[in-house]
């Protein structure tokens, strides 16, 4: 994933993280015929919001106090799921820190965002 997506090595954590998430939702196990989750919490998982790692993505900025004219979006790359709660892991471009935010609007395009310099 992290070659895939041109990501910078430090991410390789949250690369990892977000594949054991994605494979626990969506691989069958051949002898249950069931996914990991599907046989731990007794229901099938729900994978309608689950997207591409390095994908481009917009958070809105609701954590710092933006003024009237500042800007409501940064730009950042999506790099995971939070452990949590419901909220996405996105690497802020601006900011260069990693930050946890439901608000996102995704871009998912061919070319990977971390190619978007």
């Amino acid at each position: 994933m992290l070659i895939f997506s041109r990501a910078p090595l430090l991410l390789w954590a949250e690369a990892i993280a977000t594949a054991c998430f994605t494979q626990n939702r969506s691989i069958i196990h051949r002898r249950f015929n069931k996914t990991p989750y599907e046989l731990i919490n007794g229901k099938k998982p729900d994978i309608s919001f689950l997207h591409v790692f390095g994908a481009l993505c917009y958070p809105k900025n609701d954590r710092e106090d933006i003024g009237k004219l500042g800007a409501k979006g940064d730009i950042g790359f999506f790099i995971g799921y939070s452990a949590d709660s419901c909220a996405y892991r996105i690497y802020n471009r601006r900011i260069k820190k990693i930050m946890e935010t439901m608000n996102v609007s995704f871009d998912e395009l061919s070319v990977m965002a971390f190619e978007q310099r």
